[in-house]
């Protein structure tokens, strides 16, 4: 995989509100997905190049129960996935019937899957929990997924929570959701994440010890002088 151990290490340290506003300032205002949040509270934060999955609406005659032993099936997309990717499913925020349940979800914890991220629903909420697999997903429901979808491929460009995800796009996620780094801003958010993230961890000390917020977020000149006073006595 493109994203190495590094970068997984920098990006694990840094929050998704931090990255959504790292990409705002190079102008991408939609990367947050719609619908998807963490299953359990203590999930830790995960981060991962996207192996995407892409579902449509269900079709009597495609999604059955036989569905599921064909060549193009959820169960092969496992088998495909790497060891570390974040498995992102585009479910069309169906609600109503489960797109994985308890045994698809800790095959991918067999696998090593750092996590799965979808617009759409769980089922075997217990099982599923049980794995230890991190989901971040738009809730539960009992139906299977044929019931609602027709699962059609994996590792093309599909759009989750309303926005456009391509295979090897980096996607983070913590407590606020999951959020997708093109893959071509990923040395942008590496340079500028950290030291938004010092940034604001200086301004929250400022406003521990009183300091108003005026010309303290967003920094005036003044406040910019101390700031980097204080990060040469840091070095």
């Amino acid at each position: 995989m493109a994203l190495d151990a590094s970068a997984v290490s920098t990006l694990k340290a840094v929050s998704t509100a931090t990255i959504t506003t790292v990409l705002l300032k190079k102008g991408l205002r939609n990367v947050w997905l719609r619908g998807p949040k963490p299953l359990r509270s203590d999930q830790p934060r995960v981060v991962g190049e996207a192996f995407t999955l892409r579902f449509v609406p269900a079709r009597e005659d495609l999604a059955t129960p036989e569905s599921w032993s064909s060549p193009i099936s959820t169960r092969a997309a496992i088998e495909a996935m790497p060891e570390g990717c974040i498995a992102v499913a585009d479910a069309n925020g169906v609600t109503e019937a489960g797109i994985f349940g308890d045994i698809l979800a800790a095959r991918m914890k067999k696998r090593n899957v750092a996590a799965l991220v979808t617009d759409g629903v769980m089922r075997d909420l217990a099982g599923v929990l049980a794995t230890g697999l991190p989901v971040w997903c738009d809730g539960v429901a009992a139906p299977p997924s044929v019931a609602g979808l027709t699962f059609v491929n994996w590792q093309e460009p599909v759009g989750c929570g309303g926005v456009a995800v391509f295979p090897g796009d980096v996607i983070a996620a913590d407590g606020d959701g999951a959020v997708v780094i093109p893959l071509k801003l990923l040395d942008h958010v590496l340079a500028e994440a950290p030291e938004q993230e010092r940034m604001e961890a200086w301004i929250m000390e400022e406003v521990a010890r009183g300091v108003p917020l005026p010309g303290l977020y967003p920094m005036n000149a003044e406040t910019k002088v101390r700031y980097e006073s204080f990060k040469a006595k840091a070095r």
